[in-house]
């Protein structure tokens, strides 16, 4: 199936409003949702067991446009320097240049927001709330390398922590930014963190979603062995069962949300006869390889100066009530939970999307510590 329909659709979006006002609900009063029902009546399915990668094409065609509006996919070359390629013998090593992807959102003018992926998320998944928060901030989600649309590095081993952190400052430097929001999810946190402590002149405030500076080694191990693999999805209903599994703590989100992250997070592959995820799976086995002790960056996190919120999905495995308690000693620390959600709240949902653009605008405007509910009215009827 050709995802290339869906790469650069431009429509005018609808503007969500602060100071108390009614935010829209995007992704569900924007008649997504509504869509999806009435395209689902129109080609007669009830149960994900009934569609074809025919009827998904079409619903991914008609759906899929109201969500990722006004985004604009971009490249630019990035080169991995010899100096990262610790994982191959010295006469091989030699800095070479691949194309990275990143969605670009809102004016130049604004100031800028970059938002960062978890180890197998691709740029899209960030459509909801650069979407919503582009009229006041330039939004760029990146696509790591080896992931989404960006280009593969040359080795396994390449595909290193302080690798993602050089994919960052490039993306910095190749748009020439002053200092920028950096918004993390999982290793986008993590790697965030990291800049913000080496680079605290390009970094303005902290965005963490789910994540600090410690992950004990049990959990990266099981998440590592879950996404080290390589799964083919011949039905919609394998993909929809796995993808649904993996998303099984992302709250009460509605079909639109599911079917658009696992839409972006995989690609028809003609060679195997249905849909693959949308990465080079050696980039998840050296992630899987490193997973073998705690990650640690309280270092990084001690460094860190700019003000910081901390996003928590009370259901996460991930980010633990010690690891929070600890950051809390940090001054500039804002902590908002999440009910009913696990690791990496999708950030899809109007009232959170609010409350990241109100601390945005005044770092101070939420309390130390504060929880936050979800809009009323999802609906599940693919994804049970």
């Amino acid at each position: 199936m050709p995802d290339q329909m869906l790469v650069e659709p431009v429509l005018t979006m609808p503007c969500p409003s602060f100071a108390g006002e009614t935010l829209p609900v995007h992704g569900r009063h924007d008649g997504a949702m509504e869509t999806l029902r009435v395209t689902l009546e129109a080609l007669g399915i009830g149960t994900v067991e009934e569609m074809t990668w025919k009827n998904y094409e079409t619903i991914m065609r008609v759906v899929e446009p109201l969500i990722g509006a006004g985004h604009r996919l971009r490249h630019f070359d990035y080169t991995h320097s010899a100096a990262l390629q610790l994982g191959t013998v010295e006469r091989l090593r030699t800095d070479y240049t691949i194309r990275l992807a990143y969605t670009e959102w809102g004016s130049p003018q604004n100031p800028a927001l970059i938002c960062l992926g978890g180890i197998a998320n691709s740029a899209r998944r960030f459509d909801y709330v650069a979407r919503a928060l582009s009229h006041r901030y330039h939004v760029l989600c990146l696509d790591w390398a080896g992931r989404g649309r960006s280009g593969w590095l040359a080795d396994q081993s390449d595909y290193s922590f302080d690798g993602t952190v050089a994919q960052v400052l490039a993306l910095i430097r190749h748009k020439q930014l002053g200092p920028v929001t950096l918004l993390g999810s999982s290793l986008g946190g993590s790697v965030a963190m990291r800049v913000a402590a080496e680079a605290p002149e390009l970094v303005e405030r902290l965005i963490l979603n789910d994540i600090g500076p410690f992950i004990p080694t049990e959990r990266r191990r099981r998440r590592a062995e879950s996404v080290a693999r390589h799964y083919v999805f011949r039905h919609p209903a394998q993909l929809f069962h796995r993808t649904g599994a993996a998303q099984k703590n992302d709250g009460p989100v509605d079909d639109t949300v599911l079917l658009h992250n696992s839409f972006h997070q995989t690609r028809w592959s003609e060679e195997n006869g249905g849909r693959v995820y949308r990465h080079d799976i050696r980039a998840l086995q050296c992630y899987r390889d490193g997973a073998i002790q705690d990650h640690d960056q309280w270092d990084d996190w001690q460094r860190i100066d700019c003000p910081v919120l901390l996003v928590h999905g009370m259901m996460s495995d991930a980010l633990q009530e010690a690891t929070i308690a600890r950051m809390m000693g940090k001054p500039g620390l804002s902590v908002l939970h999440v009910p009913d959600v696990g690791h990496t709240p999708t950030l899809s949902d109007p009232l959170h999307i609010d409350a990241l653009a109100r601390w945005m605008s005044a770092p101070h405007a939420l309390p130390v510590e504060s929880t936050i509910g979800w809009t009323a009215g999802a609906a599940r009827i693919l994804f049970r």
